[in-house]
């Protein structure tokens, strides 16, 4: 077992039965950086989640041109260059952390992320006086990946890093009115409603991240943490 504590973030490896390594890393002074991401991938059990990259550009361009994803994220359409201008500014930005969604069998077969991405989830710090509260978003925008537990999957994995990593306290979830199965996923994960927005058709959901449903996260959702590193 080996310790290093940087930037106020204790890292702690240990070793497991079916991997090389692992790492989980705590909260400490540096809550504000959210691209301690760029150099880390999740591993779970059916998806594995990568940082936002210049290589993911293209791909997820070709997505958000569907007037469908675009409605259910509130999204307006861009340009190729403005993606790329865009995936340069989350990747800078504090106040976001952003994933990439690979399939984990897709990956192990292709030996691609670029061919195994499947869509992708974000944190963002939404209120500067208050670094605890994150707004969270998830994607699956490969359809035939939905009803497959990888965006359920993928969200949980996302709030446990922002709870153990970036000292996440409170988080809430913007869903258009007409998203009933992502209402009703954030329900199963106990999101509360607590506001209603008739003017931008969505409704509030909110979970207090205490003890009690961190150790809910943990029961339903397994992972490790490795180095991040990309060849493509």
């Amino acid at each position: 077992v080996g310790r290093s504590v940087g930037c106020g973030v204790e890292t702690i490896y240990k070793k497991d039965k079916n991997q090389d390594s692992t790492f989980i890393t705590k909260a400490g002074g540096c809550v504000s950086a959210m691209r301690i991401n760029s150099k880390i991938k999740i591993v779970g059990d059916k998806v594995i989640l990568v940082p936002y990259n210049k290589l993911h550009v293209e791909k997820y361009h070709q997505w958000m041109l569907s007037p469908r994803l675009q409605e259910l994220t509130a999204s307006e359409p861009l340009t190729l260059e403005e993606e790329y201008q865009m995936q340069q500014s989350w990747f800078s930005d504090d106040d976001k952390c952003t994933f990439i969604i690979l399939d984990r069998g897709l990956m192990t077969e292709k030996n691609s992320e670029v061919e195994a991405m499947i869509g992708d989830t974000n944190l963002f710090l939404v209120d500067p006086e208050d670094r605890s509260l994150a707004e969270g978003e998830i994607m699956i925008a490969e359809t035939g990946f939905r009803k497959q537990k990888r965006g359920w999957e993928a969200m949980l994995l996302m709030f446990l890093y922002g709870v153990e990593t970036l000292g996440i306290k409170r988080y809430q979830v913007k869903i258009g009115f007409s998203n009933t199965p992502s209402i009703n996923m954030f329900r199963k994960m106990h999101f509360n409603e607590v506001g209603k927005s008739d003017i931008f058709q969505e409704v509030t959901l909110e979970v207090q991240a205490n003890e009690k449903w961190k150790a809910w996260l943990l029961e339903n959702v397994k992972c490790y943490i490795t180095p991040y590193e990309n060849n493509e």
